[in-house]
């Protein structure tokens, strides 16, 4: 949908990277709006783990174009690539610093609806636990709770928007959302960070979201066996299909997870 570049900001001689909508998608007006709310609504943001959006606005030939800091690092899909499944060690204070980002947004009432590796930047910070900063990003998808004019037409016609593999069941459903569909999210983004695959099998990204209305997901440790039993108990209670029987908010999944580095250094 967009090209990101390095660039220089000439006021504050700082580095910056420019989010610019493809030319052939100048045209689209659908592109244009997701472009365009994705701004609006990250420009609410003020986290160290959210990025936000400094800038927005319009080339000469038109292409509209968002202004982020510039994150050193690589993104958490990258990471896996390289190196495979996380250490539990190294993915859990990454996990909690996602759930404290998380946990701003939806105090602003925003839901993020796009959970994945890809949206997850890792940045080197000697103040972070680790060393590494997690950084979610693309607010592309987010949705505002509170009815605002404008912000949510996307949204209205029932159009199911999101990563069909890391989807909460409500969201493939088209159901009403809250913090809660987050959560599942990012219960399937730790399920793949530390065993990557996702917890749902099937041939195509389709089966797996059939998969996870009539299916319970794949245990951590069956394919994992030397992870954590209580890991295996905060991801499966993340994804529970019900919403009532997850994690109720970001805090109480950003304790299940803080919990399990107990259980691992005691």
């Amino acid at each position: 949908m967009a090209y990101v570049y390095l660039a220089r900001d000439l006021e504050t001689d700082g580095e910056v990277a420019i989010k610019l909508l493809l030319p052939q998608l100048a045209g689209d007006p659908e592109s244009v709006a997701r472009l365009r709310r994705e701004a609006v609504i990250a420009m609410r943001l003020d986290h160290p783990n959210v990025c936000p959006i400094l800038r927005v606005g319009e080339t000469p030939e038109r292409p509209m174009y968002l202004v982020m800091p510039y994150l050193p690092g690589e993104p958490l899909a990258l990471r896996e690539i390289r190196q495979g499944p996380l250490p539990v060690e190294e993915g859990i204070p990454l996990l909690v610093q996602i759930c404290q980002g998380l946990d701003h947004a939806h105090g602003l009432q925003i839901l993020h609806r796009d959970l994945k590796p890809e949206n997850v930047m890792l940045v080197p910070d000697r103040d972070a636990a680790g060393g590494v900063r997690a950084v979610v990003m693309d607010f592309g998808f987010a949705k505002v709770l509170r009815d605002e004019p404008g912000l949510n037409k996307l949204t209205r016609t029932g159009v199911t928007l999101g990563t069909p593999e890391f989807m909460s069941p409500e969201q493939v459903l088209a159901k009403p959302l809250d913090g809660r569909s987050d959560v599942y999210g990012l219960g399937v983004l730790a399920f793949e960070m530390f065993t990557g695959r996702v917890p749902f099998e099937g041939k195509t990204p389709q089966e797996m979201v059939l998969a996870r209305l009539k299916q319970e997901p794949l245990r951590l440790r069956a394919v994992r066996p030397e992870l954590p039993a209580t890991l295996e108990s905060v991801i499966e209670r993340a994804m529970a299909r019900d919403p009532a029987d997850r994690f109720q908010s970001m805090a109480e999944l950003s304790a299940g997870f803080a919990s399990v580095t107990a259980t691992v250094t005691r």
